[in-house]
């Protein structure tokens, strides 16, 4: 069993990203996986200070939402980001979180395994490689963690839009393969 993350960066209810995250959160449960789901909607997440004090306690100085989900993301063996893709990027919400998990870097932190789902209006197969990219770049600095993978959910705009997407039935087999 393992212990597995999940944090929805969209601030919309019932979006696109999210179901790629509830499908995962599925897949990971039926394989008897222990799933933690967090969303960022409501929460309230400041910028990073750049202090790095952060690099001495291995806790942000900063007391709001992303404490919590950082100690959550400490203890996890596997972390799984849903961002909306916006101007062919993460979300806003998910770079300020991956910026304030800062405290991860020098801690014994357990995650080996990143995953990120996607889903923007646009469906061309390249629109998700600059969000990628950037969760890769997090990721290559923590030397026991790897991408382990990547949906993408092309071609939705409204919330709920497509409930038959197959790209649901991809995140929902990723999740109980992880």
């Amino acid at each position: 069993m393992k212990k597995i993350l999940i944090v929805s960066t969209s601030p919309r209810k019932n979006s696109n990203s999210e179901a790629l995250a509830l499908a995962f959160a599925e897949g990971a449960k039926a394989a008897g996986n222990e799933v933690d789901f967090v969303s960022l909607r409501g929460k309230t997440i400041n910028f990073c200070r750049g202090c790095f004090v952060c690099q001495e306690k291995q806790r942000c100085v900063i007391r709001d939402d992303a404490d919590e989900i950082c100690q959550k993301a400490l203890t996890a063996d596997v972390l799984v980001f849903a961002t909306p893709i916006y101007y062919y990027e993460m979300s806003g919400q998910l770079k300020t979180l991956l910026d304030r998990l800062n405290p991860l870097f020098p801690s014994d932190y357990a995650f080996t395994d990143v995953y990120l789902l996607t889903s923007a209006a646009e469906d061309e197969s390249y629109v998700p490689e600059r969000a990628v990219s950037g969760v890769e770049g997090w990721i290559d600095c923590f030397e026991r963690a790897r991408l382990a993978g990547t949906v993408f959910m092309g071609g939705v705009t409204a919330a709920g839009e497509n409930p038959d997407h197959p790209a649901l039935e991809e995140a929902r087999a990723m999740g109980q393969n992880a």
